[in-house]
């Protein structure tokens, strides 16, 4: 593995019975970027994560982290890692801070360690005012930030999060991803799976796309994004009753225009820049009234759907795993 690597996947295969779940999966991670993993229920990222932090065994190939071979030396991955799994783990009979006390005892780690880092941690993840309270009190947000939190107390340089915001509200959702934006900017590497597409567009420095258990893209959002198709200009009228001249216009430009009557939206595949400026001064002067002109790029959506004939958030079928390991043992 290269120095500037802190995750590799290397021609990883699982098999469950006949079933085959990951297919020769392989990708790198540089050092304090971020991995988005996506693609529906069922296509294989979770088994990927499994084999890639000590949980499940590869029927066929391996992973390094942080350096670490995950079959030649599990402990060394597990010291490097952290893991979020997609259900908060931790102990709901325990407060806040009993529970970064737990993680950091198993760890090993001295007194003095673990009270300065929990102190850290619960500002960080503004749980101070509810460390004290038992855990089965807390809101949905506040335990996946506590779980994030407690995957942190040995402070790794990689940190794997399965699913990290499903359940949350969008206000909680968005609270998690500036963490995590935090995280990155002090150095952690992260490697993310998620079936929210502006999720991996918001945190992913490079996409990886796995649908049946096999990659059919990587690449930079962008990158996806450009090869999925041309932008649009889309051009909104301000009265339903200019519609039908509106799109003579654009029509008469030369584009091919989509109509949505309901929204009042005309839609028409474009170059750039060069496409706005035509059809804005087509509008010039015309008394048509305009909202909205702009150009719009693919979606990630736009991408999934392209890449595998169904959307992001359509199962792909039950995802099978290996339950023998919980992310708890991997903290310890």
């Amino acid at each position: 593995m290269g120095h500037d690597h802190a995750i590799e996947a290397v021609g990883l295969v699982k098999r469950f019975g006949d079933t085959l779940a990951v297919d020769d999966v392989s990708f790198e991670v540089p050092r304090g970027s971020v991995l988005g993993l996506l693609g529906p229920n069922g296509a294989g990222k979770t088994t990927t994560v499994r084999m890639m932090t000590t949980l499940t065994r590869p029927t066929r190939g391996t992973a390094r982290v942080a350096g670490h071979d995950v079959l030649e030396d599990p402990a060394a991955v597990r010291r490097s890692m952290g893991l979020t799994g997609q259900s908060a783990t931790v102990d709901e009979l325990l407060t806040g801070r009993e529970n970064l006390w737990l993680i950091g005892s198993l760890y090993g780690l001295d007194r003095r360690t673990i009270d300065r880092v929990s102190e850290e941690l619960l500002e960080r993840f503004s749980l101070t005012d509810a460390a004290g309270r038992v855990v089965k009190t807390y809101s949905g947000g506040m335990r996946r930030r506590l779980d994030l939190a407690v995957s942190l107390v040995a402070t790794p340089p990689v940190l794997f999060l399965d699913e990290p915001t499903t359940g949350l509200d969008p206000r909680s959702r968005v609270e998690l991803w500036d963490v995590l934006h935090d995280l990155v900017d002090d150095g952690t590497t992260l490697l993310l799976t998620t079936q929210y597409l502006e999720e991996a567009d918001q945190l992913a420095d490079d996409i990886v796309v796995i649908d049946r258990g096999t990659i059919i893209a990587h690449g930079t959002p962008m990158q996806l994004k450009d090869a999925s198709g041309k932008a649009s200009l889309v051009v909104t009228v301000s009265r339903a009753e200019d519609l039908a001249a509106a799109v003579e216009r654009v029509r008469g430009a030369g584009l091919e225009a989509h109509v949505d009557e309901p929204a009042r939206r005309i839609t028409a595949p474009a170059e750039g820049l060069h496409d706005i400026t035509r059809i804005a001064a087509i509008f010039d002067g015309s008394g048509i009234e305009i909202d909205d002109l702009g150009l719009q790029r693919p979606s990630l959506d736009d991408v999934f759907l392209n890449l595998t004939g169904h959307r992001a958030d359509e199962d792909a079928g039950a995802d099978i795993e290996d339950q023998s390991s919980s992310p708890a043992e991997v903290r310890a």
